[in-house]
Parts: C-alpha cells; sequence; structure tokens
C-alpha cells in the first residue's frame, strides 16, 4: 500500500515536471531513451524543467562561471595588449594561460582563511555568503526566452531591487572587518551607491514607460527597434552607473588598492577573498543580462530548428557575453576618478540625464 503511494506520488511529480520541460530536438532521442527508465526519468525530467534548467544551467550557475573564466582571463589578456604586454601565461602556456582563472581559483580554495582578532567574527565569516543571495536571486526573475525561473508581471521590477541590495553587503563587509582601510572603503561605497542609484533607477523607470510594462517576456515582445535606439539616453546612464555599480574601472574607487588597500575587502584572504572578487564580475552578468533586455531584443534572433527553445536562450546568452566583454574593455582605457569626481557626475550630469531620458520616454508613450 506504501509503495502504490510513493508511486503515484513520483507520477504527479513527474507530471509537473514533463509539463514544463524545455524543449531541445538535437538531444530530444537521448531525453525519449532516458524517459523510458525509472527514477533516470525523473531526474532528467527534473533537470531540463524550466525553473531548474534556468537557475543550473544557462543563464544561471553554469552560465555564471563560463563568464567568470572568460571575464577575468579577457580583460586580463585584453588590458595587457592594450599597455604592451603579454598578460597571463605561465599556466597552460601552450593556449596562451587560457587556465589562469581556474589556477586563481584553486589557489584561493586552498589558502587559510585569516580572521583577525578585532573583526565581528560571526559577522565577518557570513556576509560574503551571504552576499550571493542578492546576485542569484535576480536570476529567477530575468528570463530567457524558453527557459525562465518565475513568470511575473513585476519580474523587472524585483531584479532590480535584489541587485540594489547589493551595496549593503559590501558595507557589512567594511564594517564587519573593523579595519579603518575597510572603513573609508565602506564609506565611500556608501557615497557612490547613493549617487548612481537614482539615475540607474530612473533609466530603467524610462524603459518601463517606454513598453508600458514591466513583465520581462510582454518587453522583449514590444520590442520591435531595440530599446538602445528608442531612448539612447536612458541606454547611456544604464551603461555608465553599471560601471560605477559593479566597481569597474575607472569607478573601482571604493576598493582602490593603491589607496586604500582594496577597500571592504582588505582584510578578507582564501576562499572568503575569493568570494568577494568574483562578485563584482557577478554583478556585471546580471546588469549585462537586464541591459540585454531592456536595450537589445533579449532573446530576439533567428530560430535554430535543432536547438529548439534553447536557441532562444542561446541568443539571450550570447547578447549578454558580448555586453560582458565590451564593459571589461573600460578597464584598459580610462584612468580610476576620484570620489568627488564620480559623485558631481552621478548627481549632477547622470541625473539630469536620467531625467531627460524620463521626457523622451514620456514622449514615445505619448505618441
Amino acid at each position: 500500500m506504501e509503495s502504490d503511494v510513493i508511486f503515484v506520488l513520483l507520477d504527479r511529480i513527474l507530471s509537473v515536471f514533463t509539463s514544463e520541460m524545455i524543449h531541445i530536438p538535437a538531444i530530444q532521442p537521448i531525453v525519449d531513451k532516458l524517459m523510458n527508465i525509472p527514477l533516470v526519468n525523473l531526474l532528467v525530467a527534473f533537470l531540463l524543467w524550466k525553473p531548474i534548467f534556468h537557475m543550473v544551467f544557462f543563464p544561471g550557475l553554469i552560465g555564471i562561471t563560463l563568464v567568470l573564466l572568460w571575464i577575468v582571463y579577457f580583460e586580463r589578456k585584453l588590458t595587457a595588449r592594450v599597455q604592451w604586454r603579454i598578460g597571463p601565461k605561465e599556466v597552460s602556456r601552450r593556449t596562451g594561460g587560457l587556465i589562469q582563472t581556474l589556477a586563481d581559483g584553486m589557489r584561493y580554495f586552498f589558502q587559510e582563511v585569516i580572521i583577525h582578532k578585532g573583526a565581528n567574527k560571526f559577522y565577518f565569516a557570513q556576509f560574503p555568503l551571504l552576499s550571493f543571495l542578492p546576485v542569484l536571486l535576480p536570476i529567477l526573475f530575468i528570463p530567457a526566452g524558453g527557459s525562465y525561473g518565475i513568470d511575473t508581471s513585476y519580474g523587472l521590477f524585483a531584479a532590480v531591487a535584489l541587485v540594489s541590495l547589493i551595496p549593503v553587503f559590501i558595507m557589512g563587509m567594511g564594517w564587519a572587518s573593523n579595519n579603518k582601510f575597510a572603513f573609508i572603503g565602506t564609506v565611500r561605497e556608501a557615497f557612490i551607491y547613493f549617487a548612481y542609484e537614482i539615475p540607474f533607477i530612473l533609466a530603467v523607470a524610462s524603459m518601463v514607460l517606454v513598453y508600458q510594462t514591466a513583465n520581462p517576456f510582454e518587453i522583449v515582445t514590444r520590442q520591435t527597434i531595440p530599446g538602445v535606439f528608442l531612448n539612447p539616453i536612458a541606454f547611456l546612464v544604464f551603461f555608465i552607473t553599471t560601471l560605477i555599480a559593479t566597481g569597474r574601472l575607472p569607478f573601482d574607487i571604493a576598493e582602490a588598492d593603491q589607496e586604500v588597500a582594496f577597500g571592504p575587502y582588505v582584510e578578507y584572504s582564501g576562499i572568503f577573498f575569493g568570494l568577494t572578487m568574483t562578485l563584482p564580475y557577478e554583478k556585471v552578468y546580471i546588469l549585462s543580462m537586464l541591459m540585454t533586455l531592456l536595450f537589445f531584443g533579449g532573446w530576439n534572433g533567428p530560430y535554430i530548428a535543432p536547438l529548439g527553445e534553447f536557441s532562444y536562450v542561446l541568443w539571450f546568452y550570447i547578447k549578454t557575453f558580448v555586453i560582458v566583454s565590451v564593459i571589461a574593455l573600460a578597464r584598459s582605457i580610462y584612468a580610476r576618478y576620484r570620489i568627488d569626481q564620480t559623485l558631481r557626475l552621478g548627481w549632477s550630469v547622470l541625473f539630469c540625464l536620467s531625467l531627460i531620458s524620463l521626457v523622451i520616454s514620456a514622449g514615445w508613450a505619448a505618441w
């Protein structure tokens, strides 16, 4: 009797997964064979269930990992070429140091984690781990065509709200470190946060006004003309505030290693330092996905028959990947801004431009 109840329960769970599986014709014959094997079919259906596929594979954890492995290597090589250097090459010399990022990750993983006496030990260890919540959760609300986590009409607002929480955890790291350099970096982060957050939100609001919706699916459907052409001012504000929000050069002011010895993260070592170092890159990835969604047509692109629904996921990921690579270019071109210059830029230039973008969007909405 109990076994019958278990089988009925498993069948119901399987039916839930199969009703929302992502369809990829290229691997469908293999999937069909695996679906005939008990228990294995449950695992396959679970992995191909759209919310799980979205979070685990693309554009989720696997997508983030590929971007992290690429962007650190690409950024180093690009900056080296601009400065007439070679860049990393010692690890996997034949491939030009292609797996240098992986080697760095292993080094961080096996290094000793040191928590100094003056630190608040509980929060010092907790904040680097908690900071991944506002980084990973927005992926749930950013669909990629064939895959999605949560389908809601407020998906864009939810993603922006979660991304806006990341500086809170960064400031918490600096506070828990109980170090004067970390404190300086924390204060800088707070100042910069208020300077860029308002123009950033106004730029997003401008595009919501253009599309008349905050539902990501409807935004992409209504984007017959890419948003970058509909409101280029909003795109410019969004792009610059993305650089500021992610601490990319020329706006790596909070953790300026030549001035405040890596700011809020100065006391972190080992795997904790590895986590804090990847945090800005993950934020770049999330904001690049939002940029793709709002300004570059989302997952719009030619349908690839062998890939089925995955072709839309692939187009969305490729566009995001290109934007991430373009953002890395800023590191090789511009020198660091002073904090007063950045605050002036945020409160005057960007704020005024964001208001202009609102006016342009209002004109589009009225037309």
